[in-house]
């Protein structure tokens, strides 16, 4: 099965979650089976597997609609994208789309790093459910990274054609180093996510006014308007920290000496960081959204996300060494589940299934 993915989503600074999404599922497949990415910047490279790769248009170009009649020249039994939104017209080959979540629906602020006239065109497009309907439709298989997603799509009649569920997975092919449960944890909190209103990055802040001598961290790159918002709200004598970003090895020293990963969003399309956390050992508190529970079964403290006290308690619950090293042993064991080699393995299943239903189709 000759197999091209669609890496044109792939940011070229930082991965975001479908960046991850897209490189990590690459470079596990790229150990069983020769796979071909497709770029549309070749400032994209140092951020993928090294593996073949041929250049092509913007997924944001006007020419997407006709992207298909480029990769016909490419011969692919199959192709995989990311995103939902791949044009597919005059194509000749199999092709699974991929819906990560509905955010958007309720959430309908676009993507900061989106062109203007992207931006408002991803907002019309999420005024109504039949654009999202004619898109997935033209798929021969449709993916999605969760049951919480695919539970959603159903409900929505989104799309006639299969789902399937790749779960996403957490890490970037380098050894994770486990907590050492021997060294107390530090009265430091960490939250990594991006700040748009849905995160509710708010009620962490206004937390902090009930743990006095903790400090928290918020990691991800933050828009200097947004900073001055948030910041306005830190209680008098909270101790929160706006790093603007952080590299991957800061990441996980943090993760690795922290109390808690905490978050309390109001939606969510999957939860990467719960799975980043659970994997070095360290507690997880989140507020309570279906999806988390997927993630996070019962490894994870859930609590109402409206109630700044509700998150304090939780965490003072773990200054007790037994709470949290049952916490600490509970995440590392759920977060077996998720593996990218697993992922990649059901993505080639999930192709083969697309080949196979474009072959019959070709043949009636």
């Amino acid at each position: 099965m000759r197999l091209l993915i669609d890496a044109r989503y792939t940011r070229t600074d930082h991965h975001d979650g479908i960046s991850r999404f897209t490189a990590s599922l690459i470079e596990a497949l790229a150990r069983r089976h020769d796979v071909v990415m497709l770029v549309s910047d070749a400032a994209q490279l140092p951020m993928l597997p090294d593996v073949p790769h041929v250049l092509t248009s913007s997924p944001t170009s006007p020419l997407e609609p006709l992207v298909a009649w480029r990769i016909n020249r490419l011969n692919p039994d199959v192709v995989f994208s990311p995103m939902q939104t791949m044009g597919s017209w005059g194509r000749k080959h199999a092709l699974v789309l991929t819906l990560h979540d509905l955010i958007y629906y309720r959430h309908r602020t676009p993507p900061g790093f989106l062109p203007p006239p992207v931006r408002l065109l991803w907002r019309l497009y999420h005024l109504a459910w039949w654009p999202q309907r004619v898109l997935l439709n033209r798929a021969d298989v449709v993916a999605t990274v969760s049951e919480t997603t695919k539970r959603l799509m159903q409900q929505h009649r989104l799309t006639k054609r299969p789902i399937r569920v790749i779960p996403n997975a957490a890490g970037d092919g380098r050894e994770v180093v486990v907590r050492d449960l021997s060294k107390a944890p530090s009265k430091q909190l960490l939250y990594m996510g991006s700040f748009m209103e849905y995160k509710n990055v708010e009620t962490l802040i206004a937390a902090m006014a009930h743990l006095p001598g903790y400090r928290l961290h918020l990691l991800s790159g933050i828009r200097d308007e947004r900073r001055e918002q948030l910041q306005a709200l830190v209680p008098a004598g909270a101790d929160v920290v706006f790093h603007g970003g952080v590299s991957e090895d800061e990441y996980q020293e943090l993760l690795c000496t922290v109390t808690a990963s905490v978050t309390l969003s109001r939606d969510e399309g999957f939860g990467i960081p719960l799975v980043e956390a659970m994997k070095v050992g360290t507690p997880v508190v989140a507020s309570d959204l279906e999806i988390f529970r997927e993630v996070g079964e019962d490894a994870v403290t859930y609590v109402d996300p409206d109630q700044p006290e509700a998150l304090a308690e939780a965490v003072l619950r773990l200054e007790d060494p037994a709470t949290f090293e049952r916490a600490s042993s509970a995440g590392l064991e759920r977060s077996r589940h998720f593996d990218w080699d697993h992922s990649a393995q059901r993505l080639w299943e999930v192709c083969e299934e697309a080949l196979s239903l474009r072959n019959a189709h070709s043949r009636r």
